[in-house]
């Protein structure tokens, strides 16, 4: 889907075609956003090259591969990659990124995603009801709006991973399964992944703040500095809660040791209690001699059955107390 809208100083249009894109390109006093969402390559290409005249390399970076974050100077525009993280319905713990490539001109931003991200459609959706901020500001405001939205969405992650980190802590204590393990694990890939796109888009934003290129103005630097001081702050509690992390991994593993040596004690203590009893069954059951006293009652069959029932019973309910008590 190729969505466009265009503002000038008197109105806006939406929803315009390749012709009437072009014209918006020669109005320098207009704002032009074109917004492509899960569109076939062969549909955006002419748009991008021809239309716009980007560089091949660029459009080609854009539409076929995959980048971390990045910005790239082709002198009347600027190529931007930035991600926005998703958390995956099916297990809350783990986060996926999604991809947005801008090319940012002095009067147009041109957005390409391969699937729709919530922050971007929230921007597309307020711009298109109400324009009256872009009517008074440039393209850079429009740039900022975009990537300030996509970083706000990070601390909702951060604070589900915080919250599931929470709870494995009071499970280790209460309840160190062996699932818990996996849980652990599971969120520090996560917290990786977040840290591997928090570092690079960090920079990326840091460049614009500092003004090194010609479509950031001096008003507008503020702005991405605030974006940067975010980043700054979600990079920050993402390595606090990759510490606390191996701290509640440490934990576990000390709870688990501590449990084995508790279980060890009872089950030498129960070894040590039936040692001589072992010994004593032993000794007299050699048969060294003979009976004086009428022992046939004792060797029925009923006591056969009973003394077998016996044998198969104790073993079950030693294995049922054992896994009652959580050590197996």
């Amino acid at each position: 889907m190729i969505r466009s809208a265009y503002w000038s100083s008197i109105s806006g249009t939406l929803n315009l075609d390749a012709d009437k894109i072009s014209a918006a390109l020669q109005d320098k006093e207009g704002m032009l956003w074109v917004h492509i969402v899960s569109e076939d390559v062969n549909e955006c290409q002419p748009i991008l090259l021809d239309v716009f005249g980007f560089h091949p390399l660029s459009v080609e970076d854009a539409l076929q591969e995959t980048h971390t974050p990045r910005l790239n100077d082709w002198g009347e525009y600027l190529y931007l990659t930035l991600h926005a993280v998703v958390l995956d319905p099916e297990n809350a713990w783990q986060i996926t990124t999604e991809e947005l490539d801008v090319f940012w001109g002095a009067n147009y931003i041109v957005t390409y995603q391969p699937r729709p991200l919530e922050a971007v459609e929230r921007i597309w959706g307020v711009v298109t009801q109400s324009d009256h901020h872009l009517r008074s500001n440039n393209a850079a405001y429009l740039m900022y709006r975009i990537a300030d939205e996509l970083v706000a969405d990070y601390m909702p992650v951060i604070e589900s991973l915080d919250q599931a980190i929470d709870d494995i802590e009071d499970d280790v204590f209460n309840n160190p399964a062996n699932e818990l393990l996996e849980q652990v694990f599971t969120l520090k890939r996560s917290l990786l992944r977040l840290r591997r796109m928090i570092a690079p888009q960090r920079e990326v934003i840091n460049k614009l703040a500092r003004g090194d290129y010609a479509l950031v103005g001096d008003k507008d630097r503020v702005f991405f500095r605030d974006i940067y001081d975010h980043l700054v702050r979600l990079y920050d509690i993402t390595e606090s809660l990759r510490d606390l992390l191996g701290g509640v991994l440490e934990t576990y593993l000390s709870v688990i040791n501590n449990r084995m040596n508790d279980v060890m004690k009872v089950l030498t203590i129960i070894t040590t209690l039936f040692m001589p009893l072992s010994f004593l069954t032993g000794f007299w059951g050699m048969n060294f001699f003979q009976p004086t006293v009428d022992f046939s009652a004792w060797t029925s069959q009923p006591v056969f059955i009973v003394g077998l029932v016996a044998i198969v019973a104790l073993p079950v309910s030693m294995f049922s107390w054992m896994r009652k008590r959580g050590w197996i």
